[in-house]
């Protein structure tokens, strides 16, 4: 009794750190309640490691903490969790059978992240996004039972794409970072410099680059899109309303001109809903 009251423990316990962290929806809100806890396991193991990478708390210790985060995940793995976040994701990943590699390849690019701010070319930052993203996609179908490599490969493209449009609606926050995505062979194509972005200068040079990395994620978006079709009416419905969140997104930046410096484009209220009854409405975007 006391190790199930445990275990129900560690999942109430990582439900609670993911409601109280900001998305543009919240997570896991439309996935089938027996799912739930396994999503929200999931998230909160994300989002601690995330944080250590990228929040000022944790300025100076970065390293350490992804660190002492993939033993944990290690020792979660061979049976030995303690901290609430690894005892819930430990009941996942046995559950699921998920592989370990898919949440070391997060950890890789949260890791990468504390290092690395330039990328040289298209080739670093996809390698980038698929340590970044494509895990989360493959989670989410592992989480509904999809073992299927073409949807697997349906939903890198997907999530890829989502990473991007994230990388291109945050430039400016980036920049306060002092960290670049968009990769140098792109600015040079359009003449332009690392020091041309920190000024903010919206001129001809930065909308044609703006408008060839958003063609670049919307094109993604595109090939990814049959996937909204191909799963099952318990997922359909929330990866509907992802992708067109991500488009909207996209759309977005083109509507302020690519000005992305003087205000960061997301989603309103009204947006929110328009996507949702978008997604009810849903006709499939590919034939």
């Amino acid at each position: 009794m006391s190790s199930a009251l445990a275990l129900e423990e560690a999942f109430a316990y990582c439900a609670a750190r993911t409601r109280a962290h900001y998305e543009n929806f919240p997570v896991g809100l439309l996935v089938p309640k027996q799912k739930r806890p396994y999503v929200h396991a999931l998230y909160a193991f994300m989002r601690a490691a995330d944080d250590f990478a990228d929040e000022p708390a944790y300025e100076g210790q970065r390293r350490e903490k992804l660190d002492e985060w993939e033993a944990r995940l290690d020792a979660a793995y061979d049976g030995r969790a303690e901290d609430p976040i690894f005892v819930a994701l430990a009941e996942t990943v046995r559950r699921l059978a998920i592989p370990k590699p898919l949440l070391r390849d997060l950890l890789s690019a949260f890791r990468q992240d504390t290092v690395k701010q330039r990328y040289e070319t298209w080739e670093e930052v996809l390698d980038y996004c698929r340590r970044s993203a494509n895990p989360v996609g493959r989670l989410v179908l592992l989480v509904f039972g999809y073992r299927d490599a073409e949807l697997e490969r349906l939903s890198d493209r997907v999530c890829t794409a989502l990473q991007l449009a994230n990388h291109w609606q945050d430039l400016a926050v980036d920049l306060a970072k002092d960290r670049i995505y968009v990769p140098r062979e792109q600015l040079e194509v359009h003449r332009l410099s690392v020091e041309d972005l920190k000024a903010g200068c919206i001129d001809e040079r930065f909308r044609g680059l703006m408008r060839d990395l958003v063609t670049h994620a919307r094109t993604l978006f595109v090939e990814g899109a049959p996937l909204c079709d191909r799963v099952g009416r318990d997922l359909r419905f929330e990866l509907r309303l992802t992708w067109l969140g991500g488009m909207r997104i996209l759309t977005r930046i083109e509507r302020v001109g690519y000005d992305v410096f003087r205000r960061r484009p997301q989603h309103g209220l009204l947006d929110k809903v328009g996507l949702a009854w978008r997604a009810w409405r849903w006709r499939p975007v590919v034939p």
